[in-house]
Order: C-alpha cells, then structure tokens, then sequence
C-alpha cells in the first residue's frame, strides 16, 4: 500500500499513516521500520507499507513517484523492463 505518514513520535515509535487511495488511517506496528532504511518518518513523508495481522502498518518502506504512479511522474525509457 501507499501512503503518507500523518504523525510520528520518534520517542515513542508511534504513529500514524494515511493510505492514498481511501485515506484510511492504520497506526504503524511497533517494528514498522525493523529492517527500513529509515531511523525516523516526518510528517508528510511518501511510504509504502503492508498491514500486519492486527490492521497496523508495517514494513514501511521508501517509494518513488514512479513506483507510486504519482500522476505526471512517468517511468523514465531505461526504467521499463527489457
């Protein structure tokens, strides 16, 4: 899924992402970010993510406009597969 983070507490670990497509909120499961390049999220930031057993996000992750399908962010010709 993609979606935006709403809110986040770097103290706590806790927060909240908004999905895209019905900006349904899921709060982000403890370990959200085990594995993630990222250290922090900051409101308004990109992700994807998937929703764990209990409905929270988890395995957030970067995303490209591309990967997204942003309107007007097109894959780039060496982008397609071959």
């Amino acid at each position: 899924m993609q979606g935006v983070i709403k809110s986040y507490d770097p103290g706590t670990s806790e927060g909240v992402v908004m999905r895209d497509t019905d900006r349904s909120e899921y709060d982000l499961s403890p370990h959200a970010l085990t594995g993630s390049v990222f250290r922090m999220l900051r409101q308004g930031q990109r992700v994807v993510f998937d929703l764990d057993g209990d409905g929270r996000a988890t395995r957030v992750r970067l995303g490209s406009e591309v990967d997204m399908g942003t309107p007007g962010f097109a894959p780039r010709p060496d982008d397609r597969p071959r």
